[in-house]
Parts: structure tokens; sequence; C-alpha cells
């Protein structure tokens, strides 16, 4: 698509809402196929090999699976633009009260740790860039750099685990699991960090390289020959130029994030949508692990619009500019 020299802000709107749209079109199509795409009965699997013939027959007509493929799919769009994802096919409720029960608890989970990994790993990384700059603290540097690289790579379900086995059972500090409702913020910690840990780590490292580039730049030169305090130069010069790249990484780690709290919510048994794929993946509820996904899948799409957005703003030259 061709850029409009008048209005290339529209243009780029244009062109990164557009995309949102095929691709949100895609994981609708997606999420419509998947019960077409399970061998066997999808009804008979979740109502067990002891159901009757006449069960199973009123339950595909109720859920309107023994229509057209089109006119499913035609149902299945109409449902969701007025909110109706079906029913479960265990308990019966709606799939919107399901996902409207246990969304607060992930969104505001992913939520904490996305701001627990910002307020780490910019400081940190910025930090390590200051200290190790010109091959300075050459130990430090290989610390860090190790450190990172380890926590970076543990996946956050085996973290999860390793932090209930020290903080939980051998320390006793903190819970493993809420069984009383409180939801207090003691509950939020381990959860947290089991989520917050390896993207921190990675975000860390890579803001430490943009610092690094940074750092050494001609401008960043000429502020420190003006004997500039070092917080005036690391905040007002440094910190803004790392930001486009942070944002960047931070888009991704929130779509990690998001994805990261399935299995983690299922080892800290957190009353979310993770705990609910899980849970309905493994009864064969097919709507509800369609509505989920859908969650899941929409949340990821919204995410990485409002960070091309955002980078749009902050960075319109490397941006604006596309075909």
């Amino acid at each position: 698509m061709a850029v409009h020299p008048r209005h290339p802000w529209a243009a780029y709107l244009g062109r990164r809402f557009l995309r949102f749209l095929l691709s949100l079109a895609l994981l609708i199509t997606a999420t419509f196929a998947m019960v077409h795409l399970i061998p066997g009965d999808p009804v008979r699997a979740a109502l067990g090999i002891t159901a009757s013939p006449e069960l199973v027959a009123a339950r595909t007509h109720e859920l309107g699976l023994d229509l057209p493929l089109w006119e499913q799919y035609a149902r299945y769009l109409g449902g969701l633009f007025t909110g109706d994802l079906g029913e479960s096919m265990g308990s019966g409720l709606p799939v919107a009260q399901t996902i409207a029960d246990r969304l607060p608890y992930t969104a505001l989970l992913a939520l904490v740790a996305f701001v627990v990994v910002m307020i780490t790993a910019i400081p940190v990384g910025m930090a390590m860039a200051a200290w190790t700059r010109g091959g300075r603290r050459r130990g430090a540097e290989l610390l860090f750099t190790g450190v990172s690289g380890l926590l970076a790579v543990v996946p956050e379900f085996l973290l999860a685990v390793a932090l209930i086995v020290v903080f939980a059972i051998t320390l006793e500090m903190l819970p493993v699991a809420d069984v009383t409702g409180e939801m207090g913020p003691r509950f939020y910690v381990l959860p947290t960090l089991a989520l917050a840990v390896g993207p921190a780590a990675a975000l860390g490292r890579i803001v430490r390289v943009e610092a690094l580039g940074v750092l050494s730049s001609d401008y960043m030169r000429t502020a420190r020959a003006k004997r500039l305090p070092a917080r005036l130069i690391h905040l007002r010069h440094a910190l803004p130029n790392l930001l486009t790249g942070a944002l960047t990484i931070g888009g991704l780690l929130i779509s990690g994030l998001i994805a990261g709290s399935v299995l983690v919510e299922n080892v800290f048994a957190w009353p979310g949508l993770g705990s609910a794929l899980v849970d309905a993946i493994k009864a064969k509820d097919y709507p509800v692990v369609q509505g989920v996904v859908l969650v899941y899948g929409g949340a990821v799409l919204l995410v990485n619009l409002a960070v091309d957005v955002a980078l749009g703003r902050l960075d319109p030259r490397s941006t604006i500019r596309e075909d």
C-alpha cells in the first residue's frame, strides 16, 4: 500500500489496523476449525464412551454440530458479535461467563509481572552498561551475561516449581495457592516471580547491549565533555533513546507473559484463564477451549497493535515510511 505524502500517520495506522483485522480473521477461523479438526466425534469424546447414542445426538443438535459447515461458521461469527461464545459441555454455563469470571485474575497477574519486568530490567541493564562500558569490570560482565542468559531460558513452570520448593516448602515464607479466596498481595509474589524472572533477564541483556551503543555515541561523548552529571546523562540523554527498543521487546514480552501464564496458573492453582483452559482440555470441553484460545490470541494481537502504534509515535522515521 502506497503512503500518501500528506498523511503518512493515517496511512501507517491504516496498514497496522488492516493487518490486525486480517490476523483476527485468521484467529477466529482457526478457533472455529479447532473442533472440526479433532479426530473422531468431539461430542462423544466430551460425553464419554458410556453415553447413549440418543444423548450424543441430542447434544450434537443442541450445539449445532449437525448443521452444514458454512451455517455453523455463520452462527459462530454471529455469536462472537453478540458475545455468545456457546455453552460449556460440562457445566452448561455460558462460556462468556466463565471468561468474564476468570479474565481479571489472569490480566492482573500478567500486568503485575510486566511492571516488575520493566522496572527491574531497564535500570539493571543501563547500570550494567555504564558499569562495564569500555571493557571495564570484565568479571562482572561475564557474571551478568551468564546468569541472565541462564534465567532467560528456564521455562516458567520449572522456575515456578523451584520457587515453591525454596520459598514455600523450605523457608515457609510465602503461600503456594489461595485456598481461602482472599487473593491478598502475598499470593501474587511467587506467580509474579515465575512469570517475570525470565523476561526480565532477557530484556536486561538487550537493554545493556543497546545502552552500550548509546553510551558510545557522539552526542553522549559531547554530553560527558560538558561535565554534565552522570545521572543527568543517563536519564535525560541515554534513556529516551533506549525506549524504542525496550518498548518493542516489551510488547513481545507481554505476549510471552500471556502464553506463559497458562502453565504458571496451573502450578499455583491460580483461578485464571490458564487454569480454565487446561481443565477444559482435560475434560474435552471444546466450547470453553475455543473461547479461551480466542481471548488469548486476541489479547496478543491487541498488544502487538498497541506496540506498533506506540512505536509509530516514538520513532516515526523507522515505521511510518514503510511501503
